[in-house]
């Protein structure tokens, strides 16, 4: 299933893209304390990157989740699939499908009827998914839909009535503090219909040291990963960032399962954006990106609150991670 957008059209995109990417910056580097958007990390350079960050002893979520994914795909299957009807199989921020190529490839074995749409705001990431899908599982439908989750989200609604079943894996839902994930899927829940699953990703609570450990690793790839950041605002924002004045910093705070990025301004310095000039003092921190981790009743309580049933859950072996299936309400 192969869409054709016209080069103007293409054109529009790329500059509503890099105008949204420039407010962003600009947006969060004036304000206080000054931040930057984790969905910026993403571009080429950064796609290679998380996918050495995924491959690191210390970083177990890709491994808890594979696992699952691996060992419990039938369990899976059984949660999303109802008497045999079609459905629109969509993943949030699919990356490169790793995971949920299992799971495709099951469904294929077994006839399901399904069209697979996957989201993501990297379009290199998802011409690599594609290319590599099309080679594996030639039989499979797929639309890759490259943007924002709730724009591409709402598209998927609109080109068919099936049933859909969302996919949001790696704990990205950890990427937003508790606020911003209730209201992440309260607006999940309203863009969806009746029957409509959602299967989601979390990362539980565990070891402090565990988790301080998968985010600030001896390599120093994740420090890079942050850091790779300011040289894409460099490369696309017309920026002169100088990356060695900056430091990746981790932090974990096992109360609240809080586990927080930030780079740290090395001098007091200026660094031009688009023509403005951005002031840093010697010791500020950039907050970059934060993850955050679950307790069992936490993830009960977002469910609620934001109007969906949970009808099943799915853990690794060691109980350091969990798939929860939640269904949208009548």
């Amino acid at each position: 299933m192969n869409v054709q957008v016209p080069k103007k059209s293409l054109n529009k995109l790329k500059e509503d893209h890099d105008n949204h990417f420039l407010n962003d910056v600009l947006n969060g580097l004036r304000s206080t304390p000054k931040h930057l958007s984790s969905k910026y990390f993403y571009d080429k350079r950064g796609d290679e990157l998380f996918q050495k960050i995924m491959a690191m002893p210390e970083y177990y979520l890709t491994r808890c989740e594979l696992e699952i994914f691996k060992n419990k795909t039938a369990d899976i299957a059984e949660c999303i699939r109802a008497d045999q009807e079609p459905f629109d199989l969509i993943e949030l921020g699919a990356g490169d499908a790793m995971k949920s190529t299992y799971l495709l490839k099951y469904l294929n074995e077994k006839g399901a009827d399904f069209t697979y749409m996957p989201i993501d705001i990297s379009g290199n990431i998802l011409s690599v998914l594609e290319k590599n899908l099309k080679k594996k599982l030639p039989a499979i439908d797929i639309l890759p839909l490259e943007g924002e989750y709730f724009q591409m989200l709402e598209k998927a609604m609109k080109l068919s009535s099936k049933r859909k079943v969302i996919l949001f894996l790696g704990g990205n839902i950890g990427n937003m503090n508790k606020e911003e994930a209730t209201n992440f899927c309260t607006e999940l829940h309203q863009l969806l219909n009746p029957e409509d699953i959602v299967l989601i990703g979390f990362d539980l609570k565990k070891n402090p040291y565990t988790v301080l450990n998968a985010y600030s690793d001896l390599a120093g790839i994740t420090a890079e990963f942050n850091l790779n950041l300011l040289s894409r605002i460099n490369r696309e924002l017309e920026a002169n960032f100088v990356i060695s004045q900056f430091q990746h910093y981790e932090s974990y705070d096992p109360i609240t399962g809080s586990c927080k990025s930030f780079l740290i301004s090395l001098a007091d310095q200026e660094v031009k954006i688009a023509g403005e000039v951005m002031t840093f003092a010697e010791n500020e921190a950039i907050d970059m990106e934060v993850s955050q981790k679950f307790s069992k009743s936490e993830i009960e309580n977002l469910a609620e609150k934001s109007g969906f049933t949970i009808t099943g859950e799915i853990s690794d072996s060691k109980d350091w991670f969990v798939d929860s299936i939640w269904k949208v309400n009548k």
